[in-house]
């Protein structure tokens, strides 16, 4: 298991350096000059020089590269254009919902993809078993943006039953304020037993979480449903049904943990999926994460923001593959030897 361990987070080292060269060419591609987003247009040349001389864009690019990395390992990401605030504490304020937003998602997928996906192998070439790949594919295909405009207009402007945006209601910062633990609005509630926002907050959860989960809990039931219908052809599987198990009893005690490897794999692809397609819908929904701050980084030009989010993006990525691989050690030691 030691070597198991280490070669994983070789791996995982591997990707992080990668990404972190990658997001500094591309801050060295983007048009414009970030001295110029810093300064202001209108300033003079010995204030662009000085930031110019701040942000050391005038050493050479190996040089700067060599200072990017290390100021990134001493947690120096760099200093906001558009904020003026250090990025990392930024990025402190608005990842907790974006996580908070997509963890919910990805509960949700998962407690409907896994028993979605067993209903289809039971079933299978039979009407529930079409019926789920019908659904799993349209939730698959669907646009994301297009998904939460249609469920913001239907159960929140036209039912009334869903709140439009926002993360839960503004007027309880004034008449029960949440007291801050981890930046998580779900956690702190939960934490300090502030029941109005934490009502509040599952509330206006319910609509963007569910636009998030669309994609994958359709992957992952057509994923479970495959490797269900592959387990079932085994020799294991046919001796179980000799000695007179059922059907069901056979998917979901014998053949249904040997599937869960691939599902879990899976998980931690569809979680950076859905990282990224939370941005979308942030922006449909109002939702105070990473993907309105991205969206202000892009439109002001802010380079430091956003290399930070692409750097916070792909080391979250890259983690929630690493604890798959190693729950996959436990779950299967066949993995191990992968």
């Amino acid at each position: 298991m030691a070597g198991y361990l280490a070669r994983r987070l070789g791996q995982a080292l591997l990707v992080v350096a990668g990404v972190i060269t990658l997001t500094f060419v591309i801050m060295r591609l983007v048009p414009g000059d970030p001295a110029v987003a810093f300064a202001g247009p209108k300033a003079s040349e010995a204030e662009l020089a000085a930031a110019r001389a701040r942000f050391g864009l005038d050493d050479p690019i190996p040089v700067q590269l060599w200072n990017y990395v290390r100021d990134l390992v001493t947690g120096d990401w760099g200093t906001s254009l558009h904020t003026r605030r250090p990025v990392v504490e930024d990025l402190a304020l608005v990842f907790p919902a974006s996580l908070e937003l997509v963890g919910a998602a990805l509960v949700l997928a998962v407690a409907a993809g896994v028993p979605i996906g067993v209903l289809a192998a039971r079933f299978k070439r039979r009407l529930p078993d079409v019926g789920v790949r019908v659904g799993s594919m349209l939730a698959v295909s669907v646009p994301v943006f297009w998904l939460a405009l249609a469920l913001q207009t239907v159960f929140a402007s036209n039912l009334g039953w869903f709140p439009v945006a926002g993360e839960y209601d503004g007027e309880l910062d004034t008449t029960s304020p949440l007291t801050l633990w981890t930046n998580i609005t779900v956690v702190d509630a939960l934490i300090t037993g502030n029941w109005p926002i934490l009502t509040s907050t599952l509330h206006h959860l319910v609509l963007p979480a569910l636009v998030v989960a669309a994609y994958p809990a359709g992957v992952i039931a057509q994923l479970t449903r495959a490797a269900l219908i592959e387990e079932s052809g085994q020799d294991h599987t046919r001796l179980e049904r000799a000695l007179g198990f059922s059907e069901s009893r056979i998917l979901t005690r014998f053949a249904l943990r040997a599937a869960l490897n691939p599902v879990l794999s899976l998980i931690a692809l569809v979680f950076a999926y859905s990282m990224v397609n939370a941005f979308l819908v942030e922006a449909v929904f109002n939702w105070p994460g990473l993907g309105r701050y991205a969206a202000d980084a892009i439109r002001s030009l802010d380079t430091p923001a956003i290399a930070g989010v692409t750097l916070l993006v792909a080391i979250v990525y890259v983690l929630a593959n690493l604890a798959v691989d190693l729950l996959q050690g436990v779950v299967d030691p066949r993995a191990r030897a992968g």
